[in-house]
């Protein structure tokens, strides 16, 4: 149970300490003293979507802290399950949230930093929070299913996993099969200009690097007249006169080697003078070497500027590089075999189809046989908590919309093939309808009333939160809903934000909440009575 609430920086609230118990804690307190805001708290503390237009103003930040004691051991296990340390049986929980002007939204347990998302999930084991607007959920049919489902959760839940699961692989294959045979029509046309330009691609044969390769040597042919002047000098400056360089050098070689023995640096600069010749020596060769293998051919340049202009075509059409065209053709190979396979990946796709839907629709039928098993334990339950509520001739019934019977005219949806409405009958003779044409504001809140002890009695969730479940109601009912919550509260904590007399009454603990302005701030307290 929730049995300590800290608050700060939070709307009106600067700072504030409660403590709850176990029974009907009820808060009560004028219009716009702030008792809602408690409540947004007390919801964002259990992990709803931050909202930093509740930080107090001049704050950078707002913190809300809820010690949960959990006396039940499969609660502690459950989170444990999540790999979030917990304290053992009979100790507290402490669940922290921060909110930063940033938008920045811290979530602890125990200290330890978690997310919003895990903070929600361990939350509903721990608490079920019900706003003065939610039974307007119950008007829209779409939200039937969910309830329905609330019933025999641990049985539904493994069920509904296998149903979306399947539901999702039968999406996907059917998808897949819509875009080939879409695709169809066009598919010879693109195979015939794939196949256009892989042959194009082909025919020319490309090497890695060979665009730079080819620059290279063009670059040689249309300058090898200067290249080879200027090396035939180089070569008889070098070696081949009798003033070449080599020729000085071997007579400064001889000169030094004739007083090398003198002094060890005199032998280094010889060493030194050596070296550098016989390199001089090799170079010299080298460069005669390279000059006699220059050849100006201006067939050769024709040849290698034709080959640049069909590799820069290419490379315009298909990619950048080189490299881009090769990967542009590894590409348009895999589709080319992709559309040339096309018929027998439609009957591969249709027979995975097949098979994928009658695993679907045993799953379907599986949840839909469950939620009828729930939908009679909810219609037996919810008459019986509605006669506690003066509805004292009401009929409740869970309508299954009938399926086709031609199995393939069944439609699917993530929660399987049930399409589910609640219908009602408040007076004696009176046709059962649907909700929103029968029950009026009043009404529907005692019917979530209802519906609360039920999924609760279900899933022992120990902690429940009202807010103003007394929307639209007042007189005897409000009499009546107060004994329905005395009763809840005997198993459940109850906390209940209410106007109403004929409630507070019933409540075990009292609290006020008051709202005080001092200079120029307002300040929202809490008192317990």
């Amino acid at each position: 149970m929730l049995s300590h609430l800290s608050i700060k920086n939070f709307a009106l609230i600067d700072s504030l300490q409660v403590d709850f118990h176990k029974g009907l804690n009820i808060i009560t307190g004028e219009t716009g003293a702030g008792k809602s805001i408690i409540f947004e708290a007390i919801h964002l503390g259990l992990g709803s979507r931050a909202d930093t237009t509740f930080i107090r103003k001049r704050c950078d930040k707002a913190v809300i802290q809820l010690m949960i004691d959990v006396e039940d051991k499969t609660i502690l296990d459950y989170i444990s399950s999540l790999d979030v340390e917990v304290a053992t049986e009979g100790e507290s929980l402490i669940l922290t949230r921060e909110i930063h002007s940033s938008g920045k939204s811290i979530c602890k347990i125990n200290d330890r930093i978690i997310t919003v998302t895990l903070l929600h999930k361990i939350s509903k084991k721990l608490a079920d929070i019900h706003g003065q607007y939610d039974h307007q959920s119950l008007l829209n049919p779409e939200n039937h299913i969910q309830l329905v489902d609330s019933f025999q959760k641990e049985k539904t839940e493994g069920l509904k996993i296998k149903v979306q699961a399947a539901y999702e692989k039968y999406i996907s294959i059917d998808r897949n099969l819509k875009t080939i045979l879409a695709n169809q029509k066009e598919a010879a046309r693109k195979l015939d200009f794939l196949k256009y330009e892989l042959a194009e691609i082909d025919s020319a044969h490309l090497r890695p690097d060979e665009d730079i390769e080819l620059q290279h040597s063009l670059n040689i042919l249309v300058n090898s007249e200067k290249i080879y002047s200027a090396l035939s000098e180089s070569y008889e400056l070098s070696y081949a006169s009798t003033s070449s360089a080599v020729s000085h050098l071997n007579k400064i070689l001889s000169l030094i080697s004739s007083v090398s023995e003198y002094d060890p640096t005199l032998k280094e600069y010889h060493d030194t003078l050596e070296t550098c010749m016989y390199q001089i020596e090799d170079l010299s060769h080298d460069i005669r070497k390279y000059k006699d293998r220059i050849n100006y051919s201006t067939d050769e340049i024709d040849t290698i500027q034709l080959r640049l202009e069909i590799i820069d075509g290419l490379k315009r059409k298909y990619g950048k590089s080189i490299e881009a065209v090769l990967t542009y053709k590894d590409k348009i190979e895999k589709e080319i075999d992709t559309l040339e396979n096309a018929e027998y990946t439609i009957e591969s796709l249709k027979k995975d189809l097949d098979i994928s839907r009658k695993e679907l629709l045993k799953h379907s039928l599986e949840l839909r046989a469950l939620r009828k098993e729930s939908s009679v334990l909810i219609e037996k339950n919810l008459e019986k908590e509605l006669k506690s509520l003066h509805f004292n001739n009401s009929i409740f019934s869970v309508q299954f919309a009938e399926l086709p019977e031609k199995e393939e005219k069944i439609t699917f949806s993530e929660n399987g093939i049930d399409r589910i409405e609640f219908l009602i009958s408040t007076n004696k003779g009176e046709p059962l309808k649907p909700l929103s044409k029968i029950a009026s504001g009043g009404e529907m809140s005692r019917i979530m009333l209802a519906f609360k002890k039920i999924i609760n009695s279900f899933d022992n969730i120990p902690t429940m939160i009202f807010d103003e479940i007394d929307t639209g109601i007042s007189g005897i009912a409000a009499g009546v809903v107060g004994k329905s919550l005395r009763e809840i509260s005997a198993n459940h904590q109850v906390i209940c934000i209410t106007h109403l007399p004929q409630i507070a009454s019933m409540g075990d603990h009292h609290y006020s909440i008051q709202k005080q302005t001092l200079g120029n701030d307002t300040f929202t307290f809490i008192k317990e009575l």
